[in-house]
């Protein structure tokens, strides 16, 4: 049995400033699996933290009866830097206040960084490979730069994430439905997860644009796969990010059966014995990310929606009216707002006063749209 809290100090970039970076590490060292939970590390997403504040109670007692197969790392708040992130009375968390980068942008590219050392080293043992690749990351990681306390945290996070075997991401849109983010190499293992978390779409995409971290983990063995056909490169990382519903969405009842459910999957994994817990549905399948519009606004407006969450829409139906804030139809002229493809409404902004480009909502469909370009990802 081994349930142990570790505190991590990250020293601040100005004087007297330190922040305490907490998680915890639950089950047998010498198990085989590995599992790794965040949350919120956009810090204004928080359904995360009282996810893992449940899960972290059911894993004690699991530990505590001997019933856990995997070692699990969680950190419920992941990143105590955006937490700090208070202006005027709001709370912020989504960008790194030096840099301006998102904090789920820009995480290391492993492969570029490792990917021409590695292919002349793995051969056709699968295991062997697995283990050099972990072993290549890791010796990167000691000499990864901690200078600056984003430094510091961005290495202790990727420490306890590297040789994990499930990476979950535990994250929230604005308004929205449950979904998760993949890559295509996982459609056929993560429906399950779909199932148990009751997602009602699971969007895939082997890169969204940004260098998200629960792509870091994904990234470098579908590239090591594709650079070196011949040898035996497998996927061992489950890595995704699950999107808990919208920002509103923390409360202490449906985050328990969030925990649940997540307790339910690792249990029809095989990572925990006991009582059954969790309640698993037939979930859609997972379709193309590119393939998920982002509807965004023409001009500044105030938002009048005309349809809620999980309605179904044809492509040119009216979503929304945008009320003309100024100029001569100012308060008068309404424009409509139209789905440029059928399929789910997923989510709405709740603030209804929105500017050129802002999103205004996401619909789910099935047909690739081309208008997607490259970056798949909202910034």
């Amino acid at each position: 049995m081994s349930f142990e809290k570790i505190v991590k100090t990250l020293v601040g970039d100005s004087p007297g400033k330190t922040t305490e970076l907490t998680y915890f590490r639950i089950g047998p060292n010498s198990a085989e699996k590995k599992v790794y939970l965040q949350a919120a590390l956009h810090a204004d997403e928080q359904p995360g933290i009282l996810i893992l504040h449940h899960l972290l109670e059911l894993l004690r007692v699991a530990d505590e009866a001997g019933e856990l197969g995997a070692q699990f790392v969680l950190f419920p708040m992941v990143n105590p830097l955006g937490m700090g992130d208070i202006e005027f009375g709001q709370h912020q968390g989504r960008y790194d206040r030096d840099s301006g980068v998102n904090h789920n942008r820009q995480w290391p590219d492993l492969f570029g960084t490792l990917g021409q050392d590695l292919k002349g080293r793995l051969g056709n043992d699968e295991q062997k490979n697995i283990q050099l690749v972990r072993e290549a990351i890791a010796n990167w990681l000691n000499k990864y730069p901690k200078i600056k306390a984003r430094d510091q945290w961005r290495h202790a996070v990727m420490s306890e994430a590297f040789d994990a075997d499930y990476v979950f991401d535990l994250h929230c849109d604005d308004e929205s439905l449950l979904y998760i983010y993949s890559v295509p190499q996982q459609k056929e293992p993560l429906q399950r997860l779909a199932n148990y978390t009751g997602a009602v779409a699971t969007l895939l995409a082997e890169d969204g644009g940004g260098n998200s971290f629960d792509e870091v983990w994904s990234a470098i063995w579908i590239n090591l796969a594709k650079a070196c056909p011949d040898k035996n490169i497998s996927h061992p990382v489950r890595s995704c990010t699950l999107e808990y519903r919208g920002q509103t969405d923390t409360f202490d009842g449906i985050n328990l059966q969030d925990a649940e459910n997540l307790y339910g999957y690792f249990q029809a994994e095989g990572l925990i014995g006991g009582a059954v817990r969790g309640k698993s549905i037939q979930a859609p399948d997972a379709t193309d990310l590119r393939a998920m519009e982002i509807v965004r606004a023409e001009h500044t407006g105030l938002l009048a929606y005309c349809v809620e969450l999980g309605d179904r829409v044809e492509t040119g139906q009216k979503i929304a009216d945008l009320i003309q804030l100024d100029g001569e139809q100012a308060f008068v002229k309404r424009t409509p707002v139209l789905a440029g493809t059928c399929g789910l409404i997923l989510s709405r902004n709740t603030n209804k006063y929105v500017w050129r480009g802002a999103g205004i909502t996401k619909i789910v469909g099935t047909e690739i749209l081309e208008s997607r370009g490259e970056f798949l990802l909202e910034d």
